[in-house]
């Protein structure tokens, strides 16, 4: 992509209804633009960024066998009265009137929408166990919408639902979603801490609140320092393996984690005091397991293998994906704007021309474009008539991971600058080197 031609709304105030970091840069790179309180559009950068989250979320839910599908935003009330959820989930739920005159929602979570489908579809234990999920817009009418993307009313969510047969296979499908979720989010270069959380009104017993650390976090966060040394790195899952996943939830669990809500003071002075901590957290996920509470409820049940009708055990799991942006930034950035891991940048390289309209270097940055995407890359060339000054300034805001500059006078000795984003270090190489490298870092993303 060429900036010339490319929609980039950058904005050189600060926006005044920007209250923490996240919404200040998605408002000043472009990214989004609020259509109303807490709605937002999502601009091409915002976009294809929501995008590059959306496939690494794909990708490591298709690791472990989940089926991805897609339901519709809009439910029937009646599905809501079968489970007992419609007067009681509040008045977060945006509740409507179809031309009929029936009762209508627009989904904040589909437990009972997913639940319908399978008592239409499943009757034996046969067909067990069962992982189904979506990608999906949710709509949630906060009171207070603030935060731009943290706590919007509309947002983009990974929800996903299992079915088995007995409590022991629902509890394996639990610990397989927190394996996916560790490696989900250390692919965008988070660290997201599984903590004790509260269901509230999906409901259950066993949840875990995945909490990213950051200043501007919602939740008051309570935890023994020494989770903040696991790794889930690129070990290799059996997600098949009971044992395996059973004992990658003890290793990240077993230590003090909790939230504001689930925090036990007595419990949490057993922890050393050299490794007590409190911080603030952004939740960017959270997985439960609620036995037969939707099955029981909406006759959810399958013939077992002695002949009897079972309800199924399910449970549900969930990913902020539009969330993710935002907490991403509030963990990655500095004072002239965003940070992005390599494995969520819009794009993987910036080519910055130093002087527009020169034949030698408007021709190295076009021979080192088309190199770059022929590697199957995806560079964004600058290629505006603009001052250097505003060309990096573009650059730093937005946030891509390494820039090539390119000069008469680094030409002239055959190199040109590739610099770090995140370390600001810079290095004079060939431009065949720089390609090299470029190549080498997302080989393996």
């Amino acid at each position: 992509m060429r900036m010339s031609r490319y929609f980039l709304p950058v904005l050189k105030e600060t926006p005044r209804e920007a209250q923490i970091v996240s919404h200040r840069l998605m408002l000043q790179a472009g990214l989004i633009k609020q259509a109303s309180a807490g709605i937002y559009s999502w601009l091409p950068m915002g976009y294809k960024i929501l995008r590059r989250i959306e496939q690494i979320v794909h990708e490591e839910q298709a690791k472990a066998g989940h089926l991805a599908m897609l339901m519709p935003t809009i439910q029937s009330a009646d599905l809501w009265r079968e489970s007992g959820r419609y007067d009681a989930y509040g008045d977060e739920m945006l509740r409507i009137k179809d031309r009929g005159g029936r009762d209508m929602l627009f989904t904040p979570t589909a437990e009972e929408l997913v639940t319908d489908i399978f008592r239409a579809h499943v009757s034996s234990y046969k067909d067990l166990p069962l992982t189904l999920y979506q990608i999906q817009w949710k709509f949630r009418d906060e009171t207070r919408p603030r935060f731009g993307v943290m706590r919007g009313r509309e947002f983009l969510m990974k929800d996903g639902y299992n079915f088995d047969l007995t409590a022991e296979d629902a509890l394996h499908a639990y610990n397989r979603h927190l394996v996916t979720y560790l490696r989900t989010y250390e692919r965008m270069g988070l660290q997201a801490i599984p903590m004790r959380a509260d269901s509230g009104p999906i409901g259950g017993e066993d949840t875990h609140e995945f909490l990213v650390l950051a200043e501007t976090g919602e939740s008051e966060v309570f935890y023994d320092s020494e989770i903040t040394d696991l790794t889930f790195g690129d070990r290799d899952i059996d997600f098949t393996d009971k044992a395996a996943c059973a004992a990658v939830l003890e290793e990240f669990t077993s230590r003090y984690a909790r939230t504001d809500e689930t925090h036990d003071e007595a419990v949490f002075a057993q922890v050393p005091e050299a490794r007590r901590r409190t911080a603030r957290g952004i939740e960017v996920g959270q997985i439960f397991y609620f036995g037969t509470k939707y099955s029981d409820a909406m006759g959810a049940t399958v013939q077992g293998p002695d002949g009897k009708s079972v309800p199924v055990h399910m449970g549900s799991h969930g990913i902020g994906v539009s969330r993710l942006l935002g907490a991403i930034i509030e963990a990655s950035h500095d004072d002239k704007g965003i940070i992005w891991p390599e494995g969520v940048t819009p794009f993987h390289v910036g080519i910055v021309n130093l002087r527009q309209g020169d034949v030698d270097t408007d021709a190295a940055c076009e021979d080192l474009y088309a190199k770059l995407t022929a590697r199957g890359l995806d560079p964004l060339y600058d290629d505006r008539d603009e001052r250097a000054g505003a060309k990096f300034g573009t650059m730093d805001l937005i946030g891509l991971p390494w820039r090539i500059t390119v000069g008469p006078r680094g030409l002239k000795s055959g190199v040109v600058e590739l610099t770090s984003r995140r370390t600001g270090i810079s290095e004079e190489i060939s431009p065949e080197d720089a390609i090299a490298r470029i190549a080498a870092i997302y080989a393996g993303l």
